[in-house]
């Protein structure tokens, strides 16, 4: 009897081992550093997703300034789920003063060890990126200074911090002392004039053959103005882009555009096509 028991066991043993064995092996060995990012929003971090032939590449969040995935992307990423995406967020920058605060060259260095992992993990060749505010300049440093040009496909920013800022709400001296006293080092960084900001944006502002798009909003009371989140370029590759222009009524300012469903409609358009967004023929196709 106990010899029977035995065979059973082994059998069961070995059909557990099998079982584990017949999943992906990737999601089993190399799926931990999604963990490790914290709670994402909903539809993002799942680890045993694929790109499929009509969304080839994965998309990326990114956060802003003193912001989390799971709150800054709640709507996005789910809606991107949707469509087919596989979608994939960090956070970054953990400092005293909160996340998306520390060093803007270090919070780089974090998102290309997080790019790099999702294409080892997914087998694709490149990403798309989405970010808001930080997250939608910061990128700009990884793919200009940390080899990122050749490993993403789009760079689209919702109220890009690409020029910086005069201070929020215009007042410079309050944002100042504000980033002082809250040890905001991000928050230095990203005022107009910083080391950091004329160092990225010496020379070519849009590096690589990859495409980039700007969403702003003429209500932005944080990238002052607002004109200052556009970046320089060819029309075939850079689309900057003000929601007013396009959608009158639409009085969103800058924390809100990352849960704006008509913001939404020039990511979409950003990633279902070559080049970067061009908004009539967004409005056309997702109005």
């Amino acid at each position: 009897m106990k010899k029977t028991y035995s065979i059973v066991f082994s059998i069961l043993l070995i059909a557990a081992l099998a079982a584990l064995d017949n999943r992906p092996a990737k999601a089993i060995s190399d799926s931990g550093f999604l963990l490790e990012e914290g709670p994402p929003p909903p539809g993002a971090n799942d680890p045993n997703c694929r790109p499929s032939a009509a969304h080839p590449k994965p998309v990326v969040l990114v956060p802003g300034t003193f912001e989390t995935m799971e709150r800054n992307f709640i709507n996005l990423s789910p809606a991107l789920k949707e469509k087919g995406y596989c979608v994939f967020a960090l956070n970054y920058g953990f400092s005293t003063a909160g996340p998306s605060t520390g060093p803007i060259e270090e919070s780089a260095e974090e998102l290309k060890t997080l790019v790099e992992k999702v294409l080892d993990l997914t087998g694709a060749e490149k990403v798309s990126i989405v970010g808001h505010s930080q997250g939608g300049m910061m990128p700009r440093y990884f793919m200009k200074f940390l080899g990122g040009a050749e490993k993403v496909e789009d760079l689209i920013g919702l109220v890009p911090s690409n020029h910086g800022t005069d201070g929020v709400a215009g007042f410079r001296e309050l944002t100042e002392t504000g980033s002082d006293l809250s040890s905001c080092t991000a928050c230095q960084q990203q005022l107009q004039g910083s080391n950091f900001l004329t160092n990225l944006n010496m020379d070519d502002e849009t590096p690589g053959v990859a495409s980039y798009t700007v969403v702003t909003t003429r209500n932005d009371e944080v990238v002052v103005p607002y004109s200052s989140a556009f970046l320089k370029g060819t029309a075939d590759q850079v689309s900057n882009i003000t929601i007013q222009d396009h959608y009158p009524y639409d009085q969103v300012e800058h924390q809100f555009i990352a849960q704006d469903p008509l913001a939404f409609n020039f990511v979409f358009d950003a990633l279902e096509h070559d080049g970067p967004a061009d908004p009539e023929r967004a409005i056309a196709t997702y109005e």
